[in-house]
């Protein structure tokens, strides 16, 4: 992927728009400074032309005064037909006149030129224009320069102006732009919050939040909720078909059972297979199991939660263990509590199936444990079998996943602990996840307080 397509939406709208208004501020600014600058010195140029004309015209009546009388600091000379100064104003040169052979022709013809300032003793550069008069029956030039200092120092200025204000501009402009953008996205943010709060917890909403416009987003919003809801009713509808499967095949797993037990005592039927009786168990557990799983789905059925003393729950989880196969231990608590905030009938039910998960796989034991950290209380119940490779330690929790070592259905099981271990959590807005004990395998349950 390019740099450009690493950005994130905001930066990029932030770059596009700033860029867009430096390109046109670029263009103004250049075409202000050139309007201005052409302003000026066509204003200097009509001044000097107006200046000449009106000595021109004391000129043509005779009453051409000495020194020529000017107004701020124009520079008055009137030249014969060889080039001498034969009139000026009093900052004018009585000797070397302002223009040239060439420079006169071209101002007596109506055009300016511009000079520089020291043939006049001034500074800078001299806009001469030129008109032409009769003196007595000779033919004479009055040429008037004005300074362009000002000039200068006002197109400076600026010039200054735009490059200092401009960059100035455009990071104020950056920054309001910035908040501007981020409160249009803002919508697009909180769904993105409403989404990741969907199926979060006990009490998560299923729906975006639609903001209050008539905006493209607003119905975005609109849009998914309605899909939401097609997604919620399909998943309530098949909670509900599994859950009443699952209800219904109960009484007459029920019946089987009390049937083949009742014939095994009396020997009624003759001998029955050996693997019937414990094969119809074991359907009756997988029945049980998914009635659960389906209950433990929908939030609907969800338990109301209360404070539990974590250590109290393992203690009476490992005491129905006494007769496992291996010890179910649970570590010293110490004087510190261990309380949260949860279902304990949920929470009784998940260490059951962890402890049932662990006893199944430990090599010689199965330890419990709990203490409060500061993200809530941990609960660990850890076993020293053969673990989990890491990369199936989140695939075990889905419905029906086995390991090529839990594959035998004689290891027991039906492959629905663990998925009803973390809805059986969720419900309470806590967390579980496996990690490796070094040997064997810590399922680890953060549990709010």
């Amino acid at each position: 992927m390019s740099r450009w397509s690493r950005l994130g939406l905001r930066s990029r709208l932030l770059a596009l728009g700033v860029a867009g208004v430096a390109v046109a501020l670029l263009v103004g600014g250049l075409a202000l400074y050139a309007a201005v600058a052409v302003t000026l010195d066509r204003a200097a140029a009509s001044e000097a032309r107006s200046a000449a004309r009106e000595v021109a015209a004391l000129v043509e009546a005779g009453r051409l005064p000495d020194p020529v009388p000017v107004s701020g600091a124009q520079v008055v000379q009137v030249l014969d037909s060889r080039q001498r100064v034969v009139g000026g104003s009093v900052a004018a040169d009585r000797l070397t006149p302002l223009v040239d052979r060439r420079e006169a022709a071209r101002v007596a013809d109506g055009g300016t030129v511009s000079v520089p300032g020291n043939r006049a003793g001034r500074s800078g550069e001299l806009v001469v224009g030129g008109v032409r008069a009769d003196r007595g029956g000779e033919a004479v030039l009055v040429v008037a320069a004005v300074p362009t200092a000002d000039l200068e120092t006002s197109q400076r200025v600026l010039r200054t102006l735009l490059l200092v204000f401009f960059p100035l501009f455009l990071l104020a402009l950056a920054a309001i732009a910035w908040r501007v953008i981020g409160q249009a996205l803002r919508p697009v943010e909180e769904l993105r919050h409403g989404a990741e709060r969907i199926g979060a917890g006990p009490d998560a909403d299923r729906r975006l939040p639609v903001p209050p416009t008539r905006d493209e987003i607003a119905a975005l919003a609109t849009t998914l909720n309605r899909m939401l809801a097609r997604l919620a009713d399909a998943q309530t509808q098949q909670r509900a078909f599994v859950a009443d499967a699952a209800h219904e095949l109960r009484s007459p797993l029920a019946s089987m059972r009390t049937q083949l037990e009742v014939a095994a005592r009396l020997g009624e039927g003759g001998s029955l297979p050996d693997g019937l009786l414990p094969e119809v168990e074991r359907l009756t557990a997988l029945v049980e199991d998914l009635l659960v799983l389906a209950r433990a789905g929908d939030d609907r059925t969800t338990r109301p939660a209360e404070d539990v003393d974590v250590h109290d729950v393992l203690a009476q989880v490992a005491g129905r263990y006494a007769a496992a196969r291996v010890p179910v231990l649970v570590a010293a608590g110490g004087d510190a509590p261990a309380v949260a905030r949860v279902s304990r009938p949920d929470l009784e039910r998940a260490v059951g199936n962890l402890v049932d998960n662990a006893v199944r796989h430990a090599a010689t034991r199965v330890s419990l444990a709990a203490r409060t950290t500061a993200s809530g209380t941990v609960l660990t119940v850890t076993d020293d079998g053969h673990g989990i490779p890491e990369a199936e330690r989140e695939r075990v929790f889905d419905r029906f996943a086995r390991l090529d070592e839990a594959r035998d259905r004689d290891s027991g099981g039906t492959g629905l602990g663990l998925s009803i271990t973390r809805e059986l959590l969720r419900r309470s807005g806590a967390t579980v996840r496996l990690e490796d004990a070094g040997p064997g395998t810590r399922a680890v349950v953060v549990l709010p307080t």
